[in-house]
């Protein structure tokens, strides 16, 4: 399992990636298209605004899902809790977030995997002497 989990948080550090160049090229586009001459004065004020809410949101995103996968590959039990959570919502996107937030929730449900997560048992008390 310690191979999916590793695998598992490369694909949503590379997922987070793409949603941060998707954030950036959505903002370059929008403040281009804003910078277009003889426009209406209202339409370059609208779109730099899109652009700019547009791109943050996806930043936001693409950041938290860096850091999720980031966690998850240090086996930290908040990577972990976060990783699902993104899993749930990327079940949403058609068709490369459906299979990440499937393959996702199938290994960190596994309880070999939470056993990975929750570390080794602690040692049982010594008898007294």
């Amino acid at each position: 399992m310690k191979d999916h989990v590793k695998v598992i948080g490369i694909l949503w550090v590379v997922f987070g990636a793409f949603w941060l160049c998707l954030a950036t090229f959505t903002l370059l586009v929008f403040l281009g298209v804003a910078m277009i001459p003889n426009v209406e004065d209202i339409s370059p004020s609208i779109l730099r605004l899109i652009g700019v809410v547009g791109g943050s949101f996806m930043a936001f995103v693409g950041l938290t899902q860096i850091i999720a996968g980031l966690g998850l590959l240090g086996h930290r039990e908040w990577g972990r809790i976060l990783v699902l959570v993104l899993g749930f919502l990327a079940l949403l996107h058609v068709p490369f977030g459906t299979a990440l937030g499937v393959y996702t929730l199938i290994v960190l449900f596994n309880p070999e995997t939470v056993r990975l997560f929750k570390g080794p048992a602690p040692a049982p008390p010594a008898p007294p002497k």
